[in-house]
């Protein structure tokens, strides 16, 4: 057989492969889980990009809030789910890398669900109502260290707002109490009617009342200056020497999920958070863009989990 024969040959042999790794996603409407509910951070941010992701696959892209346990129901749901390409999660750091060291969840973040890319990489920020009469961090920590009835909210137990109140409580040696929330958006409602203390809340939630007033910001919790508050103290700069809490969003799918569908979504999840409009939007809202390979959120998730899982050993923190 000449040369040119067996070069046809191989190429048409390989076609199969060439289309199954050029697979379309499933010709159906597409669904992005949120864990948490509507209004907040999370739910803004999936809603950007489905928004994005419909316009580019000319198909709907819905948003599918199931907020609770920290998100955990919604990341045991997307576990659950057919592993299709039809279905994926807007996960975040609580239920992928925390809430495992501190509870049951009923699922490995590392097994049964698979890295699609990283969404957004940003620092919370704390912020207090008016009423509670302080303005610095050092206030703050004098305040909590008199009066025993403060307590601070976070979007669920093992959030990353969870874990930086009581890093804060650790490191100030403070006694704050914690009352979980099914999400930012209800947690801000009763921070600014005043029955919680503090919160460490993402700028989407909190941006517009520190804008109008009605909440304070002391501090952020990465260890450089927020972009979108440039003026604020890092904690570390405020006193709590070496505190670092970042928050991300990331999306992940059925751990079952195969691979070309998986690279699919990478390409279609990467385009769209790196579009012009869905940059500008998440941006605006304090969620830095950060989307990349699916290698690279593997990485990270490891390395959040050991880095957490020690910290919570180490300190002793509990799902209470």
């Amino acid at each position: 057989m000449k040369r040119r024969q067996l070069a046809a040959l191989a190429a048409a042999l390989l076609l199969p492969l060439q289309y199954v790794h050029a697979q379309d996603l499933p010709k159906k409407t597409l669904t992005i889980v949120v864990g948490f509910a509507a209004g907040g951070a999370a739910d803004h941010a999936a809603r950007v990009v489905a928004k994005r992701l419909a316009e580019n696959l000319g198909t709907s892209v819905v948003v599918d809030n199931k907020p609770g346990a920290g998100g955990n129901i919604a990341h045991q749901s997307v576990v659950r789910a057919e592993p299709d390409g039809s279905v994926i999660l807007l996960g975040s750091i609580g239920p992928l890398a925390i809430a495992p060291h501190l509870m049951k969840v009923g699922y490995d973040p590392q097994k049964d669900l698979a890295p699609l890319t990283m969404g957004m990489d940003f620092p919370n920020v704390l912020v207090v109502p008016p009423s509670l009469g302080v303005k610095t961090v050092s206030e703050l920590i004098a305040l909590a260290k008199r009066d025993s009835s403060l307590n601070y909210g976070s979007t669920g137990v093992g959030s990353a707002s969870h874990l930086a109140g009581e890093l804060f409580n650790q490191m100030a040696g403070v006694d704050v109490v914690h009352v979980p929330f099914k999400g930012g958006a209800p947690a801000m409602i009763d921070l600014l009617a005043g029955r919680i203390s503090m919160y460490f809340a993402t700028m989407s939630t909190a941006g517009p009342h520190i804008a109008t007033g009605k909440l304070i910001p002391l501090a952020t919790t990465g260890l450089k200056r927020a972009p979108f508050l440039p003026e604020l103290p890092t904690l570390d700069e405020a006193g709590l020497t070496g505190f670092v809490a970042t928050n991300w969003y990331a999306f992940v799918a059925p751990g079952k999920t195969p691979a070309p569908v998986l690279d699919r979504w990478n390409q279609e999840l990467v385009k769209a958070i790196k579009s012009p409009e869905v940059e500008a939007e998440l941006t605006r809202a304090g969620l830095l863009p950060a989307p990349g390979t699916r290698e690279e959120l593997a990485r990270r998730i490891d390395s959040e989990s050991k880095t957490w899982g020690k910290v919570i050993a180490e300190r002793k923190i509990t799902a209470q």
